[in-house]
Parts: structure tokens; sequence; C-alpha cells
């Protein structure tokens, strides 16, 4: 049986580990609410502006589409946006993220890579891709800012025709318990009319050809962003469930550890008692 003072300082330690976990959980727990409320209150407006351009896209003829949503064929080249946290203590996050990556790497060899987070750049390492750029996503909420960089790669790929698809893999937020890793096509841009986009009789101005344009380059921008927010919310859901967990754990090891404490000192205590009265009849 360990030692009295070795099991003060592994209980000592245990706790130490309860109290960091707890104060990342807690840290976590307060960035969540504010990105949940970033990511959901997004999601309409992108949702909108998604309708609003298949509505458009619909009234264009083929001579007229934008370069964003022509097939390329000269190429089967791809390019792959890969967004994760810069951290790990995320649970299986970064795990099912890598190994979603891998799945794609496997059917798509020629493919190029642009890395948001930390976690990613190390993911393509090991994959040996081409890491075309690097970008940190930071311990706060995304800016705006973030996305006019990883665009303007997009553009110098996609329309100088380097590239035929341009995906991005990031973590969907469903709840706190669960984020599924998401791998969306956003290059050629294909808008499928449905019930909501039906033709209609509708007056625009400037015309549906000179709007698209602007509105397509919008929708890219904010497809991109709303998957670094979906991805951020992620990791912070992620995260404060994990270290909630880690808490507990903590927690039961110290009650058994302190259990066993008891037991060693009430064993030390008993085997004391037996010398003395030992010795006292070998006096008597």
């Amino acid at each position: 049986m360990a030692s009295l003072i070795v099991l003060k300082r592994r209980i000592k330690t245990a706790q130490n580990v309860s109290k960091t976990t707890r104060a990342m959980q807690m840290i976590s727990a307060s960035k969540l609410k504010r990105a949940q409320e970033a990511a959901l209150t997004a999601r309409p407006y992108v949702e909108k502006l998604t309708e609003i351009s298949t509505a458009i896209a619909q009234r264009v003829d083929e001579k007229s589409k934008h370069e964003y949503m022509k097939t390329l064929t000269d190429t089967d080249e791809k390019l792959m946006i890969v967004v994760s946290p810069d951290k790990g203590l995320c649970g299986g996050l970064n795990t099912n993220l890598a190994r979603e990556l891998l799945n794609f790497s496997k059917d798509n060899k020629k493919t190029s890579y642009i890395t948001v987070g930390k976690k990613a750049n190390g993911f393509t390492n090991m994959l040996g891709g081409n890491v075309i750029a690097s970008f940190e996503i930071g311990t706060t909420i995304p800016p705006y800012d973030m996305v006019y960089p990883v665009m303007k790669l997009i553009d110098d790929h996609f329309l100088n025709k380097k590239v035929s698809e341009v995906h991005i893999l990031y973590s969907e937020f469903n709840n706190v318990f669960s984020q599924t890793p998401t791998i969306k096509r956003i290059l050629p841009a294909k808008f499928e009319a449905t019930e909501n986009t039906k033709e209609t009789d509708m007056l625009f101005e400037p015309s549906a050809k000179e709007l698209l344009p602007g509105l397509i380059r919008n929708y890219l921008e904010l497809s991109v962003y709303q998957s670094f927010l979906e991805n951020y919310l992620s990791e912070q859901g992620a995260r404060m469930l994990a270290m909630q967990n880690a808490t507990n754990n903590a927690k039961d090891i110290i009650e058994e550890l302190k259990l066993l404490y008891n037991k060693s000192r009430q064993e030390k205590i008993t085997n004391e008692l037996l010398d003395i009265s030992g010795g006292m009849f070998a006096n008597a």
C-alpha cells in the first residue's frame, strides 16, 4: 500500500487538476454563449442570401454565368480549406476532423490545402499535403476580416483555373454533445431551384446579370465565414463538455484516494497500537 505522503501528494495533484479543468470549463461556457449568438444569428442571413442568389441564378443564361459557377475540365486539382481549433483539450473534435480529412485525401490525391487553425496545419503536414497558406483561428470569435485573405487565395486558384473545385472542412455545431465534421463544396457554385426559389414575376434593378457577380461573391464570403463561426462554436461546446468530464473524473479519483488514505492511516494507527500493546505485555 502506498505511503501516506505519496497519497497526500496524489490527492493534492488531483485537486489542482480539478481546479484547472473546472476553470477551463467555465471559460468555455462563457465563450460558448457568445459564439452561439454569433453563429445562430448569421445562419438565417446565409440561408436568405442563398435563396436570393438561387432565384437570380435561374434567370441568367449559360453564356452569362459567372466564372464562379462554371465547371472546369482543364484540371483535376482540388483546393481544400481545413478549419480547426488552435488548441486541443476539446474531446474528439480534432480527431474527427483529421479522420474526415484522411478519408477525403484517399479519394483526392491531387489536393492543395489552406489551413485555418494550428491543428489543421498539423493534420495536413502528417498527410504530406501541399499547404498553400496557414492562418490561426484565435481564441476569440473570428472577425470577418479573416475571410479576405482566404478569398484572395481562392480567387487566385479557381479563377486562374489552377483547381477545378474548392471544398471546406469544418465542424458543424449540432448541440453541446454533438459536432459533425462536414465537407462542403463551395466552388463551382451550384444553385438548384427549390419551392422557395421558383421563378416568379420579379423586376431587378439593375439586371439579374449585373446583380449576380456581387451576390455570389457575398455568398461565398459568408459561407466561408459561417464555417469559421460554426467551427469556433463547436470547439467551445466540445471543450466545455470535455473539461466537465475531466473535472468529474478528477473528483472521483480524489474520493478514491481519500478513502485509500484513510484506510492507510487507520492501518498505521492500528499497527502502532498493536506495537504498544505488545510491548506492555512483554514488559508485564
